[in-house]
């Protein structure tokens, strides 16, 4: 029937600015019903985590408000999306469903299934880019392969057409009324007992607005020392866009924009303005492994490192997770995730080669616990990021790239403010011993008041003695890795 509504599936898109699905929804000239569905059935064993949940809470009340203003709000639902998807047809006779593209693996077959079933009943799915600046098959090698390596990845990239400018969002929306709708309450997506996350309001604002103001921000204040003030944790110049680019409060082509922007405004900050989309760069490479390689998040890139003899000692785990390794820059990040849903991305790459390349333990322990912790928890930059470190990855670290983590320490915390921030037991220590505790003088540690192995623990593994270890275990692999 003409006057039938049409149906915008939100997924990791949380935005009316520059959303594609939405603005095709709104020219069909047709009542939009905007919804949401809880999926916990079809991610499986990447259903959200924790600290997803969270964010996810509050970015769906400031979505929910945006569509409210346009004149039709939020539809909650929650189940599995293509019972909930045809659930929501036969209530309201829609006949078009628009969405985003999502690019996990069983979000395409979630795709493919819908729109094979849809279909059946006259019905359509209409899906559209919007989260990626390049689509994964856009950016093919000369022989039509995808790439496997960055720096030619991303030349390529640049080669492309420029991204198209971000769209406004549309005047006004037309509304269903009537239609049943969960609560954001019914959805119990936030932590109960104990409140872990009580403290986050302070720290993070979820949502479009939220995202407008860092990126105002970090162009007035972070990107004139991006492209070497990124490496030191205790500086104020990165982003800390990434959990509202996953969820997709902000575009990428908004990002691009603001940068390309801020270049045609000051020529002299060429350098910064490149670093910064070659880190956008990453996101998309990542992005275009997992379409190309689905395979990634659950076991190696390169298969010879499914057999790397990886050990299993689960106190040593407990000890990264909790930050109690012994080793101030490892642990300081570990607690600055449990505090705050966010690492440092130099400190994420310290951590990780720790876990994998000190304690020997696999990278998917590390991918799993950062799923849970983080509030940017994606998952193709998490698997790649993971595997990259591991050397088992695309493009990947070298396999004898062995971060010592007490000269990264002193390297990018010279002065000890991160290490201080998140380690306070150790604030007293003098700069020379912040980063070793283990090796300072006894009346050094009395006048800082510790007691190594009872206020701060002792490494938990000797680097010299780990760093062979794993080049020994690396080389039984090496042959055919």
């Amino acid at each position: 029937m003409t006057d039938a509504p049409v149906i915008l599936w939100y997924r990791q898109d949380l935005r009316i600015t520059d959303h594609p699905a939405l603005l095709a929804a709104d020219a069909s000239g047709k009542p939009v019903i905007p919804c949401y569905i809880l999926d916990d059935d079809s991610p499986g064993h990447w259903q959200l985590g924790g600290a997803s949940r969270w964010w996810l809470h509050h970015s769906l009340e400031a979505l929910n408000q945006e569509l409210t203003d346009l004149g039709s709000g939020l539809v909650i639902r929650q189940g599995e999306s293509h019972a909930e998807l045809e659930r929501l047809i036969e209530e309201t006779g829609a006949d078009q469903v628009f969405c985003s593209r999502g690019y996990e693996p069983w979000a395409s077959q979630l795709e493919q299934s819908l729109h094979s079933a849809l279909a059946a009943r006259n019905v359509e799915l209409k899906r559209y880019p919007g989260s990626l600046l390049f689509e994964p098959e856009q950016v093919l090698t000369g022989g039509g392969l995808p790439y496997k390596v960055f720096t030619p990845y991303w030349k390529a990239c640049l080669k492309q057409p420029t991204p198209a400018p971000p769209k406004a969002p549309p005047a006004g929306v037309s509304a269903v009324n009537g239609i049943s709708s969960l609560t954001l309450q019914d959805l119990a997506l936030l932590p109960t007992k104990p409140d872990w996350a009580s403290h986050w309001p302070e720290l993070w604002q979820p949502g479009s607005a939220g995202a407008e103001k860092l990126l105002t921000r970090f162009f007035s204040s972070g990107l004139q020392d991006y492209s070497e003030g990124r490496n030191h944790p205790a500086k104020d110049t990165t982003s800390r866009l990434s959990p509202h680019l996953h969820f997709g409060e902000i575009s990428p082509r908004t990002l691009w924009h603001a940068a390309k922007s801020q270049l045609e405004q000051k020529p002299e900050m060429a350098e910064q303005v490149d670093k910064f989309l070659s880190e956008l760069g990453w996101r998309e490479f990542s992005h275009h492994l997992l379409v190309h390689f689905p395979h990634v998040p659950e076991s190696a890139f390169r298969p010879a490192f499914d057999a790397f003899p990886w050990l299993g000692n689960m106190e040593h785990l407990r000890a990264w997770q909790q930050g109690r390794t012994g080793y101030p820059i490892v642990d300081a990040g570990m607690r600055e995730l449990w505090h705050t849903g966010y690492m440092h991305n130099r400190v994420r790459m310290i951590t990780a080669s720790f876990l994998t390349k000190h304690l020997l333990l696999p990278w998917r322990l590390g991918e799993d616990w950062f799923w849970h912790t983080l509030l940017d928890a994606d998952l193709a930059n998490n698997a790649c990021g993971w595997q990259w470190v591991a050397g088992s990855g695309a493009d990947a670290s070298p396999y004898f790239r062995i971060f010592n983590p007490t000269l990264q320490g002193q390297k990018f915390d010279a002065d000890g403010d991160y290490v201080r921030q998140w380690v306070p037991e150790l604030a007293k220590l003098p700069n020379k011993w912040l980063h070793q505790p283990e090796l300072a003088p006894a009346d050094v540690l009395k006048d800082a008041e510790i007691t190594l192995g009872d206020d701060y623990p002792l490494p938990i593994v000797d680097h010299k003695a780990a760093r062979e270890a794993a080049l020994s275990a690396y080389a039984a692999i090496k042959g055919s890795a």
